[in-house]
């Protein structure tokens, strides 16, 4: 299944090969690279730094969604993530996506040079992210999630896995639709390590191609979580990220998010080539 995402300059044509999304955390306490790139001056040189690598996109946060993170203010957000957008939409010619369930703070980020909004929430958190969307006219990501970051790994249970995600997605993307946000700008998560146990995120991994049925592109971002290190150990998050970077794209993943861009890109270009035969070397 072929995807065009097309929106202001930006065209990501998703039938020629996988996107690679680096994640730049501007947060103290994010789960692996909490407080590294905290310093806003290190934070876009890691940004551009990305995009030399090969990343896509660099998807900007100002506050931690790990298990049982705190929540924070849209003004301290803010003062986090403005400045650095500012500065890179100014060096990179990629798009710059904002990760935030905040319609204020995304509504700035746009402004600031942002144009795409990543919602761990799909749209639920705030009443307001729908309209500031489809105002935009960016692509937007919907997420699914099971509680929220402050206790949704509280047990979390599921009848029937998959079937509860694309339920979950297929209602969120009708929302969207209704709230005036382009069908061809939604993007679908099924949320790697948002209320979901070991055995749910390798399920979701093993038959991500369910997710077809809903008809939108596929984003998935498994980078270093937990799961991971339950399986091949701690040291071995990066080994094991990489692994579940190839079975996602080999099972339809059209954007992996994650943290170590340089390996991303050389896996996903290694399994494109084995997955979209020749024309894939031209990308």
């Amino acid at each position: 299944m072929s995807f065009l995402l097309k929106w202001k300059e930006y065209s990501l044509d998703l039938s020629k090969k996988t996107y690679i999304m680096g994640i730049l955390n501007v947060t103290p306490d994010s789960f692996f690279d909490g407080g590294r790139y905290f310093d806003k001056q290190k934070a876009i040189e890691h940004g551009i730094r990305m995009v030399e690598q090969g990343a896509d996109i660099i998807d900007v946060g100002g506050e931690s969604t790990r298990p049982y993170s705190k929540r924070i203010s849209v003004q301290e957000e803010m003062e986090r993530v403005i400045p650095v957008i500012e500065r890179l939409a100014k060096e990179v010619d990629v798009p710059i996506s904002i990760d935030t369930y905040k319609s204020e703070v995304a509504k700035e980020a746009i402004s600031a040079g942002a144009s795409i909004i990543n919602d761990i929430s799909a749209l639920r958190f705030d009443p307001d992210m729908a309209k500031v969307a489809a105002e935009a006219k960016v692509p937007v990501v919907l997420m699914h999630m099971k509680g929220r970051p402050e206790n949704m790994q509280d047990n979390p249970q599921y009848k029937d896995l998959m079937g509860e995600i694309i339920s979950f997605l297929r209602q969120a993307k009708q929302y969207a639709i209704d709230n005036g946000i382009k069908e061809e700008l939604i993007i679908l998560d099924p949320g790697i390590g948002f209320g979901k146990r070991v055995e749910h995120n390798l399920e979701i991994i093993r038959s991500l191609k369910r997710l077809s049925e809903l008809n939108s592109p596929i984003l998935i971002g498994p980078s270093n979580k937990s799961f991971i290190a339950a399986i091949v150990g701690e040291k071995e998050r990066d080994t094991g990220t990489m692994a579940t970077v190839a079975c996602a794209i080999m099972n339809g993943a059209h954007i992996v998010r994650v943290h170590n861009v340089e390996k991303a890109v050389k896996t996903a270009k290694m399994v494109d080539a084995i997955k979209r035969g020749e024309d894939a070397f031209m990308y």
